[in-house]
């Protein structure tokens, strides 16, 4: 699938086996920047013993207020094969982690797969996370039916306008509609363990962006009108700006904002879901790219 890669939406086409590279940056050779238990997820994801995050390199949307550039634009990373890959995954359960949570999977899912396949027969036991921009299409989705245990995915413009200006993805609202379905479809209502820990099911993510609270609200009114309380909804005030960007995205979000984006989906009827304090706009969220675990 590497030798002419249509594994996202961009459809790029390119021959990753031959060294040629897409939107994402990335050849075939898969190439992480952190492997590491990370305890900034939501609550049923992290829980106390931390979420065995793995960050993969190079990103297929680009959005340009993306928080982890330096990997998103494969400034640095370091390759491994899939049978490293499978080690990486049973070295962060050994080390007591809820999940093995895979971030911006996308453009490497063949390998992906082919590394859960032999980590499950090794006895890998903990359910795997795919944290996704939502930029997904049906065919890659395909290819971790039965692998993936939950979906961490964003849900990040309602409005093409909002897309292509930031994402230069003007496709993206209805790319995201039909991957999410699909989200849902393969995990089925959220489940958890005895200590809250989500063993199966899906968490959108809605990221409120400055000046665009109107868009917030129309992706958490579109998903509560199609899953109601079959997902689990996270609000996320974290927004973190540059001050490289062009206004609005140099600065942060308005409490008031994000205040009103709470009221309303507290209006609709919203209940399964996670709010952010006001102080989550900083760089903590961000871990150091330093390649460790990997």
């Amino acid at each position: 699938m590497y030798k002419s890669c249509h594994l996202c939406p961009r459809g790029c086409g390119v021959n990753r086996e031959a060294g040629q590279t897409g939107r994402c940056g990335m050849t075939d050779q898969t190439v992480l920047a952190r492997a590491a238990l990370h305890f900034w997820e939501e609550p049923c994801i992290s829980g106390t013993r931390g979420s065995g995050t793995v960050f993969f390199c190079g990103c297929p949307l680009g959005c340009i207020y993306c928080q982890n550039r330096e990997i998103a634009l494969a400034h640095y990373g370091k390759a491994v094969t899939p049978a490293r890959l499978t080690e990486i995954f049973l070295e962060l359960e050994g080390q007591g982690a809820h999940n093995i949570n895979l971030v911006t999977a996308t453009h490497y899912a063949p390998t992906v797969a082919q590394a859960i396949r032999a980590a499950r027969a090794l006895g890998l036991t903990v359910p795997i996370v795919y944290n996704t921009s939502g930029y997904e299409t049906p065919e890659t989705l395909a290819l971790l039916d039965g692998l993936i245990d939950i979906y961490l995915t964003d849900y990040r413009y309602a409005t093409s306008r909002l897309a292509g200006t930031y994402s230069g993805a003007p496709d993206y609202p209805a790319v995201a509609r039909r991957a999410i379905a699909e989200m849902v479809r393969q995990t089925g209502a959220p489940v958890y363990d005895g200590e809250g820990i989500m063993q199966r099911g899906t968490v959108a993510r809605i990221l409120l962006l400055p000046d665009a609270t109107g868009d917030a609200k129309r992706r958490v009114r579109e998903l509560y009108a199609h899953y109601g309380e079959g997902i689990v909804y996270s609000l996320m005030s974290q927004y973190t700006p540059r001050l490289d960007l062009p206004a609005p995205l140099s600065r942060k979000v308005h409490p008031a904002e994000y205040d009103r984006l709470v009221a309303y989906a507290t209006a609709l009827g919203v209940q399964n879901a996670y709010v952010q304090e006001g102080t989550s706009a900083t760089e903590s969220f961000i871990p150091p790219f330093d390649t460790t675990g990997v």
